[in-house]
């Protein structure tokens, strides 16, 4: 059976906004959340990027049942993989065993800012194993030190420490990457309903493990309007390709979106108040081999997406 989880989009809402509608989406139905970590909107449009862990604090003194992850946190550049450690460690000490890690290999829009070379996906992904390293490391306790190709760690311990430590989520958007998820993981995430990633990460070592999808819609009391709202708040979901791990602005996302239409919004995200359609997108997932999808409701009208979702969605999936 899939659980059905909400997408918290940094992006879009203020912190104290997503503190109330984690809250909403727990008394809603929904078993799990992830939130977006970012430094930077995808579009000045979205015009929101609170800091992740700040938010993480008040949502785990809001919720009571909710599981949450951050979708995605990129342990390399912005941060020391050292610091996310301890961050997610003390997120899993106030949320016990409802806190998990989700990891990338990050976005240019957000890691360019500390002044670093942007190297390949290849090179990115060699960082993120590191990282994984050494998290892992760090919350066994005790002084621990780590001389790697890409980061040193001298004599740290992380002092508050959960009981389990934090199950960690690997984002996967081609083979390697689920390759890696399957590995070192805890768990997957994908973007896309993709068979073939899902396979690769079970073939990987990831039988049994949580394997998770993020689909993108936008709910509103009509299509026509919902197809606005999208195109408005959302129109990064059409670009093709690397565009979105290379770009390292939101005036250069801007500037790709131009010439995206309505028509190329709507077949990228699920528009309108259809349930068939929303209940058909999160089955995509499903039939790819994902046991956890969690949704994305584009644009400010939150409150209407999760009473939709509470009468017409979760029911159907046994939430």
């Amino acid at each position: 059976m899939v659980q059905l989880g909400y997408a918290l989009s940094s992006e879009e809402h203020p912190p104290n906004d997503l503190v109330r509608y984690a809250r909403a989406a727990e008394d809603a139905g929904f078993s799990f959340a992830l939130i977006s970590d970012h430094y930077h909107p995808w579009t000045d449009r979205q015009g929101q990027s609170p800091f992740v862990w700040s938010v993480i604090g008040g949502i785990a003194q809001a919720t009571e049942r909710l599981r949450l992850g951050t979708g995605v946190t990129c342990p390399t550049f912005r941060m020391h993989p050292a610091i996310i450690a301890q961050a997610a460690a003390t997120s899993a000490a106030m949320m016990p065993g409802r806190f998990f890690l989700g990891v990338g290999s990050g976005e240019a829009l957000n890691e360019h800012i500390v002044g670093l070379r942007w190297p390949s996906a290849a090179v990115r992904q060699d960082m993120l194993v590191e990282a994984i390293e050494i998290m892992c490391l760090l919350w066994q306790g005790s002084f621990q030190s780590y001389d790697g190709e890409y980061f040193l760690v001298e004599e740290a311990r992380i002092y508050t420490l959960p009981e389990t430590p934090p199950e960690i989520m690997i984002a996967a958007a081609g083979p390697r990457a689920a390759t890696i998820a399957g590995q070192l993981g805890d768990g997957l995430i994908v973007t896309a309903p993709k068979a073939a990633l899902v396979r690769q990460f079970e073939q990987s070592g990831g039988t049994g493990r949580p394997r998770i999808g993020q689909v993108t819609v936008c709910w509103a009391q009509d299509e026509a309007q919902a197809r606005r709202t999208a195109l408005e708040y959302w129109p990064n979901a059409a670009l093709p390709g690397q565009l979105g791990q290379e770009l390292p602005l939101p005036r250069h996302f801007e500037q790709a979106t131009e010439l995206v239409s309505e028509e190329q919004i709507a077949s990228a995200i699920v528009c309108g108040p259809d349930p068939e359609k929303h209940a058909q997108a999160i089955q995509e997932y499903v039939d790819a081999g994902c046991d956890h999808v969690y949704v994305h409701q584009v644009g400010p009208d939150q409150e209407g997406f999760l009473d939709f979702y509470r009468r017409e969605i979760l029911p159907r999936f046994g939430a």
